[in-house]
């Protein structure tokens, strides 16, 4: 049974607002995926570190090779919340204000 059009607008306002009440965080590029992406930062509202990835390949199609078809973050990028160690888990929770850092997996330095 199709929702009727009612019903419809109650799921999208309920969307919208879950949307635009979650954390405003700040995607910092560097390296390769600055090139990929073709900007220096992109701002999202994303709760956890899989749904800000699923947005920044969405926003940046250079940047389609970021994670596994399971979301995961491919091997060859390196994520930092606000510089302080590397995140490896998409369940991460996010705050508002936060800087997330891509940069590659690069050997050598």
């Amino acid at each position: 049974m199709a929702p009727s059009q009612n019903g419809r607008r109650v799921l999208f306002q309920e969307l919208t607002e879950f949307v635009h009440n979650a954390p405003k965080v700040t995607v910092e590029f560097f390296g390769m995926p600055r090139q990929r992406a073709g900007r220096a930062q992109l701002i999202v509202r994303a709760r956890k570190i899989a749904e800000l990835l699923a947005l920044v390949k969405q926003a940046c199609p250079g940047l389609a090779d970021l994670t596994h078809e399971d979301g995961k973050l491919a091997r060859h990028y390196l994520l930092s919340i606000n510089g302080n160690g590397f995140v490896g888990d998409g369940q991460q929770t996010l705050e508002p204000g936060m800087h997330v850092l891509l940069l590659s997996a690069d050997a050598g330095g």
